[in-house]
């Protein structure tokens, strides 16, 4: 790829220029953009694909509207700061109906360990100290000291942590929750919960909390994040948005054109353009090119450094975070409507399905569900309802294969599923009215992912969140906002990286 300096400067007099573009329209990039301009910037968000949101997009098929991911949301809460998408999309003047949801799992793990996380923490601590008398004490302590972590991060506005200003603002106001969170920081979930806990199986269960949102074991998960699932869950609750998870982009969206900002469909970047070593512009597959003083890349830091950018120039802070970290799997994906009768009275929403504990973290090892018509019936037809059930999966197990071999695997992974999920769901083979499977290969055709991947996954034991870098990069003008970015995976955390985006460019750009 070659110098583009005289390039640039020739097109410098074009009116596409911008105080901001944003690569790629997933709640990131989508909370950077409104954020920026809610504050008055000139703002352009280039998306790929026909409609935005990314992993938390869409899709409708014979009358069912499926999501793209889970439905499991957090961040639609009424208080405190950690509900980070009522925020931010209150930051546009919109506004979301949501559906309170009272148990955010329904558990189906080895040894006939069933229990539900209910919404009410005390009825969820006694439902686990059940199964675990002897361990209450030890049961209290963890998720105390993860009540500790949320605490501190509720009891401020979550800003960016590279901004000095921001950072003694915040610590004069809140000395204790700072000094709190700084003892967290180097700390995983993993090391709290076997300072308190010796039963294995226990242990085990903790295990499974943390992978069912992270894709990593509690000794790998950090405990800042920990702290604000295992405690937001109950605070703020886990709340549906009604019409769907792709409301939440599109309610962006348009609020993001009402404070006068842009977004293009079908506009996928190619290159991101650079002068003197900086990164001013973008250029389209279709050769069109847009300029920016800041440049915010919300694909993921792969796809950044590898493909939008010359790798052989990849900055030595991105080589040393390849070595920190890899990425996690993809996910096969089946996407089922059935008739309602299907459903046992009393089904919760969410469910998550292991057989053994050894194979939890394998490719297909756990199973994810979400049925989100019982929550929101409009989804689906009258008399029937969604599951989406999905479970990791690695690119290398769908290359090389015909697109018969391919329709074929895809057809033998969807009947073994099912005939898992008829552990939960007896009848499941005998109601279904609509079924479609997406593999890894999916994922990276419609999401634009590298190697459909769900995100970034310590190659190692590291210590807490240190090791998760933040928005601004090495390259002058370019920031990346999203799941490889501080505070790391889920529709919350990647909020959050997205308020902190906006807020340093705002104030890179003395807004």
């Amino acid at each position: 790829m070659q110098s583009l300096s005289a390039s640039v400067s020739q097109q410098k007099s074009q009116d596409n220029n911008y105080d901001a573009i944003v690569i790629g329209s997933g709640i990131g990039g989508l909370v950077t953009a409104t954020q920026l301009a809610a504050k008055g910037a000139k703002v352009l968000v280039l998306e790929r694909y026909i409609i935005p949101g990314g992993s938390a997009g869409y899709f409708e098929r014979e009358g069912y509207r499926f999501d793209v991911g889970a439905s499991m949301i957090f961040g639609f809460g009424k208080q405190g700061t950690t509900n980070l998408l009522t925020r931010a999309l209150e930051a546009v003047n919109v506004s979301i109906e949501t559906i309170p949801d009272p148990v955010q799992i329904h558990y189906h793990l080895p040894d006939r360990l069933e229990l539900k996380v209910h919404r009410d923490y005390e009825k969820f601590l006694q439902e686990l100290i059940a199964c675990f008398p002897h361990e209450e004490k030890g049961i209290r302590r963890f998720y105390g000291e993860c009540w500790q972590v949320f605490n501190c991060l509720n009891a401020m506005e979550l800003l960016s942590l590279e901004e000095i200003g921001y950072l003694t603002r915040v610590f004069f106001q809140h000395p204790f929750a700072c000094l709190g969170l700084v003892k967290y920081l180097p700390q995983n979930a993993g090391d709290i919960a076997r300072r308190y806990i010796s039963d294995r199986k226990l242990l085990k269960f903790i295990d499974m909390e943390c992978y069912c949102w992270s894709v990593m074991p509690a000794s790998h998960t950090p405990m800042i994040n920990a702290g604000m699932v295992f405690s937001d869950r109950h605070y703020g609750g886990i709340n549906y948005p009604k019409g769907g998870v792709g409301q939440i982009a599109q309610k962006l969206v348009d609020g993001l054109e009402k404070a006068g900002g842009e977004i293009q469909y079908k506009a996928r970047v190619t290159q991101i353009l650079l002068e003197k070593g900086k990164a001013v512009g973008v250029k389209l597959a279709n050769g069109k090119e847009y300029y920016a003083k800041r440049i915010v890349s919300n694909a993921t830091r792969w796809d950044t450094f590898e493909k939008l950018l010359p790798p052989e120039q990849m900055p030595a802070a991105e080589k040393r975070w390849q070595q920190r970290y890899t990425k996690s799997p993809s996910f096969l994906s089946l996407h089922l409507g059935v008739k309602a009768d299907v459903l046992p009275i009393g089904t919760e929403c969410h469910h998550i399905l292991t057989e053994n504990w050894d194979i939890m973290e394998e490719p297909e090892g756990t199973i994810f569900v979400s049925i989100p018509t019982l929550l929101d019936p409009s989804l689906a037809p009258e008399g029937h309802h969604i599951i989406h059930t999905f479970t990791p999966s690695w690119m290398e197990d769908w290359q090389g294969l015909s697109p018969q071999e391919y329709q074929q695997k895809k057809e033998a992974a969807a009947a073994k599923l099912i005939h898992r999920l008829e552990a939960i769901f007896p009848n499941l083979s005998d109601g279904l009215d609509y079924q479609e499977i997406g593999t890894p290969r999916t994922h990276r055709r419609f999401l634009g992912r590298d190697d459909g991947t769900y995100g970034p996954i310590p190659q190692r034991k590291l210590a807490g969140l240190l090791g998760m870098p933040f928005n601004r990069t090495s390259i002058p003008g370019l920031y990346c906002v999203g799941d490889s970015t501080f505070p790391g995976q889920g529709l919350n955390a990647v909020a959050f990286s997205g308020f902190a985006c906006g807020h340093r460019v705002a104030v890179d750009l003395g807004l």
